[in-house]
């Protein structure tokens, strides 16, 4: 199938898995005639690296857990412990973005919003 094809059955745009390609995540596939060959083998590699993305893991974990993915003597602890460390930057940047929250809706709530040009938006910008 055609890159167009091979983008909607697998859910990553065409521009992702030309990068994918490019960085070597996903093998070039076979040409026919000056069109890429999209075999399903590669559209399952594209969807699991989406699915991998979509859980947050950065481009060289989704690597290893490509490799790992084919390796049949791989131990599911390698895989675990892998999606356990996510799992906790997940978890930091949550409580990081929570506390931007309550900081921009701290600033909100003690700006006034009308004619006055103090506010304390800016102010707390421009420290």
């Amino acid at each position: 199938m055609n890159i167009g094809a091979a983008s909607e059955a697998s859910g990553v745009s065409q521009r992702m898995i030309r990068h994918y390609e490019k960085i070597d995540l996903v093998p070039a596939p076979l040409r026919r005639g000056s069109y890429r060959d999209y075999s399903e083998v590669d559209i399952h590699r594209l969807r699991f690296i989406a699915n991998a993305r979509d859980l947050g893991f950065p481009i060289e974990e989704i690597r290893t857990l490509l490799g790992l993915w084919s390796d049949r003597d791989r131990s599911s602890a390698e895989v675990k412990a892998l999606a356990k460390a996510r799992a906790a930057e997940l978890g930091r940047k949550a409580r990081a973005l929570k506390a931007m929250q309550l900081a921009l809706i701290d600033l909100v709530e003690r700006c006034h919003g009308d004619d006055r040009p103090e506010c304390p938006i800016i102010e707390s910008l421009a420290e």
